[in-house]
């Protein structure tokens, strides 16, 4: 199942780096090539030899060795794996990659990635449980890294509890399951707006929103993570640009309005994320307005309804919108399906803790034009939108 993929194994010093040879060995009894990156203190435990004996494969240890090609061999690395997982995951190495510390060979490399990361932890569960440790875990969660266990049981120190590596078959079959269900949207074209408009009303003032363009971002991720090919237009963020899709950059509303309408009928999904100005100023100032301490009156008008224009217009596409509402999210929401034509929609209350703008986390439900929903609890955006991207395959293969 896994013949011409390019593993990364990253292996620190603890004692359940013996376990790590297994998940080599199995993970080329299904073709794969494994590539071993081993921290000093990983090789305390296990020898190199080791893993380059069943991997048959050079083993990296060492920043400043003799290059066993000629390349810059963290960053060669980085681009040709196809995924990284880091097993054993002490607390050591989870804070360093938290923090983007790059002091050796695998700490480095982890910062050259720009594909999909798994980490299994293992550590005593006190440490597991130290507030520092439960931090770094949620910073990498926030940045979309996936965890395998910890597992609970007894542990080298003499204890039981969690913090204890999952066994190698359990993590090769969740690194088998990724790749198995990774292209299930392989083929399929997708458009997501994300970011918040900015309406200008002189040259150096506008009128925007607090979006930060998190989750739109988040989508498009989740899109490339599902092997479809994407399309972002995006209103001004300061984000990333996610890896694998196509960037093109606005401002305004009618630049989104002109882009997306521009691409929509090659288009087989369209995902609104992007909070969108309703209205602008109607005139716009060619100089600076100067303050003169009295009441400044502005005339506002209406912006194109983007996701309307779109309903209207839809063929093949399967189109989802967004709604942030204050109050009653799941009726506006509702209504807004309805008048749309959109195939599905995601409403959250921005007033609620955990899912307003710029947060990394949110509390959204879908909602379907048979009158149905489904709610999320509090996830990562991350999350959510991996959730988003497996709901549309199902609806869209339904339909």
């Amino acid at each position: 199942m896994l013949k011409g993929k390019r593993i990364l194994l990253g292996v620190s010093g603890g004692i359940a780096a013996y376990k790590s040879v297994e998940i080599v060995s199995r993970l080329r009894k299904q073709g794969a090539e494994v590539d071993v990156v081993m921290t000093k203190s990983a090789t305390e435990f296990v020898s190199p030899l080791t893993f380059r004996s069943i991997s048959a494969r050079p083993v990296y240890t060492n920043m400043f060795e003799e290059p066993k090609s000629w390349n810059i061999e963290h960053i060669s690395l980085a681009e040709q794996a196809d995924l990284v997982i880091v097993a054993p995951a002490t607390a050591n190495i989870l804070a360093k990659m938290a923090l983007g510390i790059a002091d050796d060979f695998l700490s480095t490399v982890l910062l050259a990635v720009r594909v999909p990361i798994y980490v299994a932890p293992a550590m005593n569960h006190a440490m597991y449980h130290h507030p520092a440790t439960q931090r770094n875990l949620e910073t990498l969660r926030e940045r979309g890294i996936s965890f395998i266990g910890p597992a609970n049981g007894f542990q080298a120190c003499g204890t039981e509890g969690d913090g204890r590596m999952c066994e190698p078959i359990e993590i090769v079959t969740e690194l088998t399951r990724f790749f198995s269900e990774k292209q299930f949207l392989k083929g399929q074209k997708v458009l997501v707006t994300a970011g918040g408009t900015r309406e200008p009303l002189d040259p150096v003032r506008y009128i925007g929103n607090f979006s930060s363009g998190k989750m739109g971002y988040a989508v498009a991720r989740a899109f490339v993570e599902a092997g479809a090919a994407v399309t972002l237009v995006s209103a001004p963020a300061d984000l990333p640009v996610p890896q694998g899709v196509k960037m093109i950059r606005v401002i305004t509303a009618e630049d989104m309005y002109r882009e997306v309408l521009s691409v929509y009928q090659e288009q087989d999904i369209v995902v609104k994320a992007a909070a969108v100005a309703d209205y602008r100023p109607a005139v716009f100032a060619g100089q600076k307005i100067k303050k003169k301490g009295e009441n400044l009156t502005l005339e506002l008008t209406p912006n194109p309804d983007i996701l309307l224009a779109l309903g209207q217009k839809k063929e093949h596409q399967f189109l989802v919108g967004f709604a942030a509402e204050t109050q009653h999210a799941v009726e506006n929401g509702s209504e807004k399906l309805r008048k749309k034509n959109a195939d599905m929609l995601v409403v959250n209350d921005v007033t609620a803790p955990g899912a307003g703008f710029g947060t990394d986390t949110n509390i959204v439900s879908f909602l379907f034009p048979d009158g149905s929903r489904k709610d999320l609890p509090q996830m990562n955006k991350i999350e959510v939108a991996r959730e988003l991207v497996k709901e549309i395959a199902l609806l869209k293969k339904v339909k």
